[in-house]
């Protein structure tokens, strides 16, 4: 089902241009104005629903913020919502619907990186930017193509080796990682396995589990005795039964560190009954879900645009918690995109090499409202985003922020340049 998000009419007469006579307004905007068109690929069902749900609320929220600023160049700004089923064979027809028959301009928004690995080929063979919001390496590693970026989040391999040093000097060496069982996991598996073995420590099980898996009690006992750091990264609608049988698993007696990514508690109340053996357990976070203490001076109004109180949680449901940690990448790729194309001076999809190319030459990502997460750096080789990563800690129920990173410490070398490949 394909949703479509304008602006009103009054967004569109107050981005004409207040030196326009009222009478003409209407057949200015018809003809000088015609809207831009963003197709987003979204998880609304299938096991990403739950980051779905906040990403097309996140991204309707920058959306208002861009049209009553003026748009893009003037331009308003349409989003065209279309559900992918967190399904790569649909991902693909998605990018097809989206600019075949829905005419957008470029495409964005897919989290789960089976269906980006799925889905970016196609955006690829339709010379059409797509822009994704997903972590994983794929994009960096150069496994896809010129077409396909991903400026709004940093991904699994920076944001493991900033995480390695900290859980080697503070939590043990000896760590059993437990991961989704595709792209994403492995790319958890495969880089966290190096950056400990580089920090004098050891992985010393690996245990895969199926994203489409319901239960988890039968994985556990493969957990080695030795264990000193249980790593867990998990996705999907059974991530709360997942961090449930693990405290049954290990009940009031003695347990391994625990050093997860909050992934496996996205839109999960830490405060839930069952969770209470996640006391004192450490967490990555992409953005601190509990407002800090020490917050950035535009942190309260993103919360407030996008509708999350102090806390994480939707203002009008406290029992609705958000996927904090990585939403606000919808929202920061809508501001780059429109730096972009105002900087292309774009006009329609006969510039799209030309907006590519102008995506590429942009570096720093200053912090502030578009960038609400934090200070960013855009690599135009490897078309990807560095910055700060965070670990907080449960503390009385809550996810606290206790470790902040630079953005130098997680980059790395660059294993492609996109910008010596043809389009």
């Amino acid at each position: 089902m394909t949703n479509f998000l304008m602006p009103s009419r009054r967004a569109l007469l107050k981005g004409a241009g207040a030196g326009l006579l009222a009478l003409a307004l209407p057949a200015v905007v018809g003809a000088q104005a015609a809207p831009i068109k963003i197709g987003f690929q979204l998880h609304r069902t299938g096991i990403g629903a739950s980051y779905g749900r906040w990403y097309e609320r996140t991204a309707t929220a920058a959306l208002k913020l861009i049209n009553d600023a003026g748009g893009i160049a003037g331009r308003p700004v349409e989003i065209v919502f279309e559900d992918d089923a967190t399904d790569p064979k649909r991902g693909a027809e998605v990018v097809d619907k989206l600019t075949q028959q829905a005419g957008c301009d470029l495409v964005m928004g897919t989290l789960f990186s089976h269906v980006v690995m799925g889905s970016a080929p196609r955006a690829g063979e339709l010379k059409v930017p797509y822009l994704v919001c997903s972590e994983g390496y794929h994009v960096a590693s150069g496994a896809l193509n010129r077409w396909t970026l991903q400026p709004g989040i940093t991904d699994v391999r920076a944001q493991i080796s900033t995480m390695a040093p900290w859980v080697a000097a503070n939590l043990g060496k000896k760590v059993t990682m437990v991961f989704p069982d595709y792209a994403f996991g492995h790319d958890h598996r495969d880089f966290f396995t190096k950056a400990m073995a580089e920090q004098g420590g050891e992985v010393i099980a690996q245990i895969a589990i199926p994203p489409t898996e319901t239960s988890f009690t039968r994985y556990f006992p493969q957990i080695p005795a030795e264990t000193e750091v249980l790593y867990h990264v998990m996705v999907g609608p059974a991530v709360l039964t997942f961090v449930k049988e693990l405290g049954e698993f290990y009940g009031t007696g003695a347990k391994p560190a625990l050093f997860g990514f909050v992934d496996s508690l996205e839109a999960v109340d830490t405060a839930t009954p069952g969770l209470e053996f996640l006391e004192g357990s450490h967490f990555w976070e992409g953005h601190p879900r509990v407002k800090p203490a020490d917050a950035g001076e535009h942190e309260a109004a993103y919360r407030a645009a996008v509708g999350v109180d102090d806390n994480g949680a939707s203002v009008s449901d406290a029992k609705d918690v958000s996927t904090y940690a990585h939403m606000f990448s919808t929202w920061e790729t809508l501001y780059f995109i429109k730096n972009a194309m105002e900087a292309a001076g774009y006009t329609g999809p006969a510039d799209r090499q030309k907006l590519v190319e102008a995506m590429e030459a942009i570096t720093d990502l200053p912090y502030g409202l578009e960038h609400p997460q934090g200070a960013k750096r855009f690599n135009g080789k490897t078309h990807q985003v560095f910055g700060s990563q965070y670990i907080s800690q449960i503390q009385s129920g809550k996810l606290i922020k206790v470790h902040a990173t630079t953005i130098d410490e997680g980059l790395y070398p660059d294993a492609v340049d996109y910008t010596a490949m043809s389009f």
